[in-house]
């Protein structure tokens, strides 16, 4: 299937969020609070008429962040999002694995006028990935028999950063608009 097939074939982001059970309340949390700074350039990427595939899922935390964030752009832009479940999906989503190898969501596919890739983004901004990292490199050693108890705690930790730190929402708006820009 081509581009614009996986396109049609996608659900709209009000279907998607009335479908969602894990993060919604987090999802729509972020949604209610993060605004665009009325000085932020969108003219270049509302020019451009694109659409996006999301490949995501409800109980990914990522998604939970980057989807409020990607749905302020569309608005500002009239960028159309069609959302695919990454495990209803994996044809396409095997096509956009993470370093070759990892199905890590989401992914924004952007396609332009005539369903080409534009350009992709995902699953994290850089200075998001950081902090991730810094976070899982302090757990213990996975045959450890903390490890699954102290990898539950850094994954609420994760989730309370997502859902209350506007820098954190800042650098995913920063990093999705470069994406947009440079391509």
């Amino acid at each position: 299937m081509n581009l614009n097939e996986w396109y049609e074939q996608g659900m709209s982001i009000e279907t998607y969020i009335q479908s969602m059970q894990t993060h919604k309340e987090n999802l729509l949390h972020i949604y209610e609070r993060f605004a665009i700074n009325e000085s932020a350039d969108l003219e270049e990427v509302a020019d451009r008429a694109l659409r996006t595939i999301v490949i995501t899922e409800d109980w990914c935390g990522d998604a939970m962040v980057n989807m409020p964030i990607l749905m302020r752009i569309s608005e500002k832009t009239n960028m159309k999002l069609s959302i695919l479940q990454r495990d209803q999906n994996l044809e396409l989503m095997d096509q956009y694995l993470t370093n070759g190898k990892s199905r890590s969501i989401p992914i924004f596919i952007f396609l332009d006028e005539q369903g080409n890739e534009f350009s992709k983004w995902g699953p994290r901004a850089e200075p998001v990935q950081q902090r991730v990292d810094e976070l899982m490199n302090q757990l213990p050693d996975k045959q450890s028999p903390t490890f699954n108890d102290e990898r539950k705690k850094a994954i609420q930790q994760l989730t309370a950063m997502y859902r209350e730190n506007e820098q954190v929402w800042d650098e995913v708006f920063t990093s999705i608009m470069e994406t947009l820009k440079k391509a």
